[in-house]
């Protein structure tokens, strides 16, 4: 029973119980109008007041209602496509995320480009009309039990069919960028047989979900040069290398661990994913002009930094209890002592000179006599800087941490592109590596998955103690903390940078997070 049926029940009581006051004492015209009245409700309700409501010392006794029922959910359309905005939507977005079709994300209500797109290439591999939109067909075979996981394969044409053959071209499957054209061919076909071949996976072509997996996985072999090879063709990568300040030894023509830490440090100052492989990508952005030389400076980790200290130890100008891989304050100093000594400009940045010089044959050693810039003699004692979570330009946390959120909350409503790196798009891995850069934090750029096992900063394993500048990973995505339960990330869901709360989604599927400034 609904609220204008309850107010016409209330209006026939009032209007029996006047009735019954006219009827002892009127004439017939004030009778005609009590049938005229009644006369306008529903048939069924009309002989239930055709009598007279008994009164009682508190009024007339009014029908009995059972309940007022809650207004209902608007049902969801038949077709779902872009635009809609409906709760139905995330229980679809959620199914196409765990087939494989979109990104993981937390699911929204809203059906944008990045879930028709998932939706197309669904439909695609199941034989369903390529509209993007959800019918009760197209509902009924994602929502089976037995549909399966994404997959490609010979004839399939799509945006996401470039970005697979994009990585196989960089992994030296596929021969040239020419063939990176979407459509899945035999050139295509081939490249997948031989990268299943050479990872020991079943050899049918189709990139299924083992191959997916395997695209980006740190366990991958690639079909070029790499670690133990000799050749002349490394040779000539390791002289540029040297030549662009990456390489600490001489060149030999043999892939080494020097020569697979050097090109790491290339990949990671050059935009390109960080594999320590000579592939096509980095052998043209090595070759090319505006390959951007080395450039170590304060706030930096790993390998690279250890083989420098290393070298400083070994002509005086650091303390081997300094050899931490880390470049702090103490590491600086002794750069620029370095680099007075060496008749170089005391910047204390390992640039390209300065390594040159260092990994030089006519290197001066460090004396008692050697100055720093500042004009104090060069320590070697003390810490190398920075804390075991440290990793930020900055020294002080706070400034750091701003520099960061400012960065990232600048791009709000930029469009989600996979595999894109900003600066007008993004997706998740990329829109952090873009935003740390921005805040001067030198990281290499990772995957989502990369950011799992990075290392060199502090791990935070209890979601309950994520702070405003840490990286927040949870599975198969990647965001940073705002403060006060709030995360900015690249959404596929959403199809845009956006700010949101740490809601159960991000709490549930929480691996980790990092700090960065500690």
């Amino acid at each position: 029973m609904n609220i204008k049926r309850i107010k016409r029940y209330m209006a026939a009581a009032v209007i029996t119980t006047a009735a019954a006051a006219m009827l002892s004492g009127c004439g017939k015209k004030e009778e005609a109008s009590i049938p005229s009245a009644i006369a306008e409700l529903p048939a069924a309700e009309t002989k239930a007041h055709t009598q007279v409501t008994p009164l009682t010392p508190d009024g007339p006794v009014l029908p009995y209602i059972e309940s007022i029922p809650e207004a209902e959910t608007e049902p969801a359309p038949e077709y779902m496509k872009n635009g809609l905005e409906h709760p139905k939507v995330a229980e679809l977005q959620a199914r196409l995320m765990e087939l494989g079709f979109m990104d993981n994300d937390e699911p929204t209500h809203f059906f944008g480009n990045i879930t028709e797109a998932a939706v197309v290439a669904f439909q695609r591999q199941n034989k369903l009309d390529k509209d993007g939109v959800v019918g009760p067909a197209t509902w009924d075979a994602i929502m089976s039990p037995d549909a399966k996981f994404y997959a490609i394969s010979n004839g399939d044409v799509g945006e996401d069919i470039k970005r697979v053959q994009n990585r196989l071209y960089e992994l030296g499957y596929l021969a040239s960028k020419d063939l990176v054209t979407g459509k899945f061919g035999d050139m295509t076909e081939a490249a997948v047989i031989k990268l299943q071949e050479l990872n020991g996976l079943s050899m049918d072509g189709k990139v299924g979900q083992q191959t997916i997996n395997l695209l980006y996985s740190d366990d991958i072999k690639p079909n070029y040069l790499s670690y133990g090879e000799k050749s002349d063709v490394v040779l000539a990568c390791q002289k540029r290398l040297k030549e662009l300040g990456y390489l600490t030894t001489d060149p030999d023509g043999s892939f080494g661990n020097d020569t697979a830490m050097a090109i790491k440090q290339f990949q990671a100052r050059n935009d390109l994913v960080v594999d320590g492989y000579l592939g096509p990508s980095t052998k043209i952005a090595l070759e090319g002009s505006s390959a951007q030389p080395n450039g170590m400076t304060l706030g930096e980790r790993g390998d690279s930094v250890h083989r420098v200290q290393e070298l400083l130890n070994k002509y005086g100008y650091l303390a081997s209890s300094n050899i931490t891989g880390y470049y702090g304050e103490v590491t600086e100093k002794a750069v620029k002592t370095f680099q007075s000594s060496n008749g170089l400009s005391a910047d204390g940045s390992v640039g390209m000179r300065t390594m040159a010089k260092l990994t030089g044959k006519d290197v001066k050693k460090y004396t008692s006599g050697s100055k720093s810039s500042s004009g104090g003699s060069s320590s070697k004692k003390g810490s190398s800087g920075g804390s075991s979570g440290g990793g930020g330009q900055s020294s002080g946390g706070g400034s750091g941490v701003n520099a960061l959120i400012s960065a990232a909350k600048s791009k709000l409503g930029a469009p989600y592109v996979y595999g894109a790196k900003g600066a007008n798009s993004f997706d998740c891995s990329g829109f952090v590596y873009w935003s740390l850069r921005q805040a001067g934090v030198k990281q290499s750029y990772l995957t989502s998955s990369g950011w799992r096992n990075v290392g060199k900063y502090t791990k935070i394993t209890n979601f309950g103690s994520i702070q405003a500048g840490d990286i927040v990973v949870v599975n198969d995505h990647v965001g940073i903390a705002l403060g006060g339960g709030q995360v900015i990330d690249a959404s596929s869901s959403h199809g845009r940078v956006i700010q949101r709360s740490l809601s159960s989604w991000w709490a549930n599927n929480f691996i980790c997070a990092w700090r960065i400034f500690g």
